[in-house]
Formats: structure tokens, C-alpha cells, sequence
């Protein structure tokens, strides 16, 4: 009889740790509305008692309940007086469902051998049924910005929703940009050589960044040619000129910024954002002038200079929004995977520091 019960116990573990994995939510069958709650819109606006339509999944409505033309007759209707509806956090510059133990080398995906990558795209080693993955979106964390790292050109991002069964049924918009790491204008000495650590100009900068205009050079010449011979890397980027990929740049440096800027404008890039941006509030008004918007990082993080101000971190994306920039959040660094799931409260920290809610919604 012991023997029976404890065949039973074992069983019904091994039951439950076979649906330990979360599973994707079944297409939508009918047509919801959310009825009465303060809908907030994420541009800015604000929908007080509200209609909230969705259909196969979408968005198809959102409305006034005061509007006579949204009706809600034959629809299942969610009574939501009272509540605030939200739209998902978009978590951009991630390794998420791309590396899964940082001390399991089979498990880390997110760089690829070489320097210059941009036909390396993330999105195919996209792994939707990480474990890291399931833990944002109760935090309302529903989508990503899939990123490579390494090397000078890293690859080519996508975006994701984190609620599917494999990276084809995640893919939301499909090789969105291409990430250049940017040169280091400045470096310090390598003290366990004996080299000087103090903070020097990079004697190699100039080059390091000729070498960047000389591969988008030979793209552009390849792409106007006759293409007999393939060549991904310089076709990965024929996005970049026709405005369908937008370059991403990380970097922080005041010099970085301002050399990234006028590298796109002499390479005819027509979107770029810059990723990182610490020292973005010394050069807003060339941002601004120039369209250029930025993926502040971690709010939640120390200056980097001994003289900065110690909320410089907290308040960066509310000195840039004051001067037009467009931002965004990012949390990449220390344990940037588990700390996705912290998107809102790094958006709750700026609002700390000077933003409206709505703003940094």
C-alpha cells in the first residue's frame, strides 16, 4: 500500500513539472470590449471611461463610451469601471530568450565570431520558451527589442512578443535595425601591463571609425552593382539607406554622439538612434535638430564621473523630453535579463526625478 501511494505521489510530481512551462494563450475566438475603465493610450492621452475593443488578438478600438458610434452589441463586454488599463512595456536594447544561464556557455547565444555582423540576426536564436521570458509579463513587460552583442558591427535586432510558442510566432516586426558599437574616442592605460591607467585620447579612433564608412562604402558600390557574387554582410544593410532599418548606435562619450551624428548624415542613413547616451543632455539640441532619439540606459545606476550629479541617471530622460528628444528606456548591464522585469519602475523613477506619468508611460 505504501508503495502504491508513493507511485502516485511521484506521478502526480511528474505531471506537474511537466506543465511547469507557461503556455501561449489560445487564439481569440470572439470579440472583447473592456468597458468603463480609464484607458491610457501611451502617447500621452487619456481616455476616461472608456471602450477597449480587441479582435483575433488585436486592437481594434479604443474610444470614448461617451461615442455613439462604438457599439458593443453582440460582444462579450468586460465590465472594467473603476480599473486603468495600461498598454505593454516595450523593452528595447535585450538579450532576452538569447542567453538563458550567463555561466552556461550552450545557453548564450547573443554573439556571433567576427567584427563586422550586421547579417547576423537575432531574432532566428530568439528562445520563447526562456524561463527569464515568462517572469515579465506579469510585471506588464509583453514585448522586446531582441539585440545582439559584440564585436563593431553586433548584428541586426527584432521585435518580439513574449507570449508564443517559437520566434515565427513572436516576430512583431521582423530585422528592425542594425547596432553599431561606437569607437572609444578615449581609453585608459592597461594597468596590469604597466601602462598608464589615467584617461587618454584613442590614437586608433580615427581609424576605427574609417573602417566603419570604408564597409558602408563598399556596400553601398556592391548594392548598386550587378550582385553576381553574394555578399550578406553588405546586403543586411541595404536598409539602412532606404529608411526601412534604422541604425542603432551605442555609445556615450559627447565626442561618440556627435561623430555618430555626422557619420550618418555622410553615409546617408536616414534613421538613427543612439543607445546608451550618457552624456546625450551635453548635445540635446544637436539631437533635437537632427531627429535623433535616444535609448537612455538603466535609470537605476551610479553617475559615471566622480563630478556629476549623483540623480544625473535618474533625471537624463527628463532633461532630454525638455528639449524635444525622443526617449526611451532600456536596462541593459549588470543582469540585464532578470532586471527587464523592472521596465516600470525605471519609467516610475523618472517620474520621480520631473516627468509626468503619461510621459513616461
Amino acid at each position: 500500500m505504501k508503495t502504491t501511494y508513493t507511485t502516485i505521489i511521484l506521478l502526480v510530481l511528474c505531471i506537474t513539472l511537466g506543465y511547469a512551462q507557461q503556455t501561449p494563450a489560445e487564439p481569440q475566438k470572439e470579440t472583447i470590449a473592456i468597458v468603463g475603465a480609464t484607458a491610457h493610450i501611451g502617447n500621452g492621452s487619456v481616455i476616461n471611461n472608456s471602450i477597449i475593443v480587441f479582435k483575433e488578438g488585436k486592437l481594434t478600438s479604443v474610444a470614448s463610451a461617451n461615442d455613439t458610434s462604438t457599439s458593443v452589441d453582440g460582444i462579450k463586454v468586460i465590465n472594467a469601471e473603476g480599473k486603468h488599463v495600461y498598454p505593454g512595456f516595450i523593452v528595447p536594447n535585450s538579450t532576452l530568450g538569447l542567453v538563458e544561464i550567463g555561466a552556461v556557455r550552450a545557453t548564450n547565444d547573443q554573439s556571433e565570431i567576427g567584427s563586422i555582423n550586421p547579417h547576423i540576426r537575432s531574432l532566428i536564436a530568439y528562445n520563447a520558451e526562456s524561463k527569464i521570458v515568462e517572469s515579465l509579463r506579469p510585471n506588464g513587460v509583453l514585448l522586446g527589442q531582441v539585440t545582439p552583442r559584440g564585436g563593431r558591427i553586433s548584428g541586426t535586432s527584432s521585435i518580439v512578443q513574449f507570449d508564443a510558442w517559437n520566434w515565427e510566432d513572436a516576430a512583431i516586426e521582423v530585422d528592425d535595425g542594425i547596432h553599431i558599437n561606437w569607437p572609444n574616442s578615449f581609453s585608459r592605460g592597461r594597468w596590469w601591463l604597466g601602462e598608464d591607467p589615467a584617461l587618454k585620447p584613442n590614437k586608433q579612433y580615427p581609424e576605427q571609425v574609417a573602417e566603419l564608412s570604408s564597409f558602408l562604402n563598399e556596400a553601398k558600390s556592391y548594392l548598386k552593382g550587378s550582385k553576381n557574387s553574394r555578399n550578406l554582410p553588405f546586403e543586411a544593410v541595404e536598409g539602412l539607406f532606404n529608411g526601412n532599418k534604422q541604425l542603432f548606435v551605442h555609445v556615450n562619450d559627447e565626442k561618440g554622439i556627435t561623430d555618430a551624428i555626422a557619420f550618418a548624415e555622410e553615409n546617408s542613413i536616414k534613421k538613427l538612434v543612439i543607445v546608451g547616451g550618457y552624456e546625450t543632455y551635453k548635445v540635446a539640441d544637436l539631437l533635437k535638430q537632427n531627429n535623433v532619439g535616444v535609448l537612455v540606459q538603466r535609470v537605476h545606476r551610479r553617475p559615471d564621473g566622480e563630478d556629476h550629479d549623483y540623480d544625473l541617471p535618474y533625471k537624463l530622460a527628463k532633461v532630454l523630453v525638455d528639449k524635444g528628444v525622443l526617449v526611451a528606456l532600456e536596462t541593459s548591464g549588470q543582469m540585464e535579463r532578470m532586471n527587464s522585469r523592472n521596465l516600470p519602475f525605471y519609467a516610475g523613477t523618472t517620474v520621480a526625478h520631473g516627468l509626468t506619468k503619461e510621459q513616461a508611460l
